[in-house]
């Protein structure tokens, strides 16, 4: 039995668990080292690809764009408000100071901090951002905890032992299985990744639990999905949105069914874990005003970018919170 409450849009499913049906979710944005070439009379300061934003809304969320280059306080704002935080792919350094990795990690430490008081809070990295959460759980230093790795081209999972214990595949039907470690579609495009030595160096093996792994050009074994034991934290290191929204013809990106089919499970996945909160704005003003429909995106492929569309912001201060 379902009860709906229509002021909130929460359901009470049986088990009183409260289910939000109106989920927001963060994407943080970065620098615009890989975009900035298609427009250089414009200064734009940070972008995120709209490729991020449709995968989400596909998955029956709307999308906030999240700033770089703030102080905590504003990602502590944010993260009251939203209900889960996309670390997207792309290409950025992890050592500017107040760019994507900076941010990323106030988010991570927030998003403990709501976990350890009882506020389930999820996070999912994406590639870039997959590669983020694992160098910010190693501890930021000098020396990053990713390797060299090359690996340009379409491959299939390969599913560890105990992969149906994780959170993230225990409730994929077969067929979604199947096609994952049978067919090669998911999309790898990364220049770093993560090995189990860098789980093991850093002691994180006690905290993350690896469900798939992929093989680079030079045959390194880097790990392709992973999950905090404890935090509903996901990365995975390649990339799901680029199924169904980039269509860059060079790429070779899998349009299949299947391969549609198979990598909407991972952001259907996220989006359903962030229905566990009721964060919510304080109205729906406030809620409008942060919403990514305030800004259009361009479409980038047309001047040769990398990303169809792309949204690219001017100033540091999105959503209208400083």
């Amino acid at each position: 039995m379902i009860i709906i409450l229509f002021a909130s849009c929460l359901s009470i499913v049986a088990s009183g668990s409260i289910v939000n049906n109106r989920p927001i979710i963060g994407v943080l944005s970065q620098e615009t080292f890989s975009v900035q070439h298609l427009y250089r009379n414009v200064n734009y300061l940070s972008y995120i690809a709209a490729s991020y934003v449709k995968d989400t809304e596909s998955s029956g969320a709307r999308v906030v764009p999240i700033s770089i280059g703030k102080p905590r306080s504003y990602y502590e704002h944010i993260l009251r408000h939203i209900n889960g935080v996309l670390f997207p792919g792309g290409a950025t350094y992890f050592n500017q100071s107040q760019g994507y990795a900076d941010a990323g990690e106030y988010i991570y430490k927030i998003a403990q901090e709501l976990n350890d008081n009882g506020d389930y809070f999820p996070i999912f990295g994406t590639c870039l951002g997959f590669e983020l959460l694992i160098i910010i759980a190693s501890g930021r230093g000098e020396k990053e905890n990713r390797v060299k790795c090359h690996s340009y081209g379409n491959q299939r999972l390969n599913f560890t032992d105990d992969f149906r214990t994780s959170r993230m595949f225990k409730g994929a039907s077969d067929d979604i299985i199947e096609i994952l470690a049978n067919d090669s579609v998911t999309v790898n495009a990364h220049q770093f990744c993560i090995v189990d030595e860098n789980l093991t160096s850093h002691n994180l093996t006690q905290h993350w639990q690896t469900s798939s792994y992929g093989i680079d050009d030079q045959g390194i074994r880097f790990i392709s999905s992973i999950e905090h034991k404890r935090y509903p934290f996901y990365g995975i290191q390649f990339h799901p949105e680029k199924i169904a929204f980039e269509w860059r013809a060079s790429e070779n990106y899998p349009h299949t069914w299947n391969a549609v089919r198979a990598n909407r499970h991972f952001m259907d996945f996220f989006v359903n874990e962030s229905r566990k909160n009721t964060h919510s704005f304080a109205d729906e003003m406030e809620e409008q005003r942060h919403l990514i429909y305030n800004y259009a995106p361009k479409y980038s492929g047309a001047r040769g970018g990398y990303f169809e569309q792309i949204y690219v912001f001017k100033s540091q201060r999105l959503n209208n919170y400083t």
